[in-house]
């Protein structure tokens, strides 16, 4: 359809946006992304220096415990050593304890046996070994009888823990008189001075005293 100007005016041509209006819109979104990755880049800083300090000190904690564990490795060691040193020592002590109960009680055990085989009818010995705390007895007696008493007696003499019979036959190499031979063995244990002493039998000092009766 054709129109017709009938007043004879030019119409206004239709006004153009500003170019910098069209800028501005178009640099709002680049700024929202700028901020963005600035706010990004500050998390991230935060996460980031925190996260190192952690790692920093987790670091540190290990190398402590690694030379703590070093540390308490050369004490074991040590520990280790001291406890070898000492059962040395200990077993060194122990030889020379019992080598003197040896050396001093050896004539009082002696005594006592003897006294023992004395006092016990129809026996005798004929071979005693020490080894140790060991004594191995091998004798005769005219009865079986006679053997139980001496076991008897050396349980009650309080210088044995254990005393036990071997082996106990007849001799078969005497046909002349009926004889018995015996194997005893018994663990010595030594008892204290008050023990070994009779109740009735005074003082070695006392005793050394009293001066002899005349016959």
């Amino acid at each position: 359809m054709i129109r017709i100007n009938l007043l004879g005016q030019i119409r206004p041509k239709a006004s153009r946006r500003a170019p910098s209006t069209v800028d501005a819109g178009g640099a709002l979104p680049a700024v929202f992304i700028g901020a963005g990755l600035v706010l990004g880049a500050l998390v991230l800083g935060f996460f980031y220096y925190t996260w190192q300090n952690q790692l920093n000190k987790e670091n540190a904690e290990i190398k402590r415990l690694t030379a703590q564990k070093t540390d308490l490795e050369q004490t074991k060691l040590q520990v280790e050593a001291f406890e070898k040193q000492k059962a040395v020592l200990q077993q060194r002590v122990s030889t020379i304890e019992q080598l003197q109960r040896d050396r001093t009680g050896g004539q009082e055990l002696l005594d006592m046996v003897a006294n023992t085989v004395s006092r016990t009818e129809n026996l005798w010995l004929t071979e005693m070994i020490r080894k140790g705390t060991t004594l191995s007895m091998e004798g005769s007696s005219a009865s079986v009888n006679s053997v139980a008493n001496f076991i008897t007696a050396l349980k009650r003499s309080g210088y044995f823990q254990k005393v036990e019979i071997k082996e106990t036959k007849q001799d078969d190499k005497n046909t002349a008189v009926q004889t018995f031979v015996f194997q005893i063995s018994a663990e010595i244990t030594p008892p204290t001075a008050a023990q070994a002493r009779p109740a009735n039998t005074p003082a070695p000092a006392a005793a050394a005293k009293t001066p002899a009766k005349k016959g």
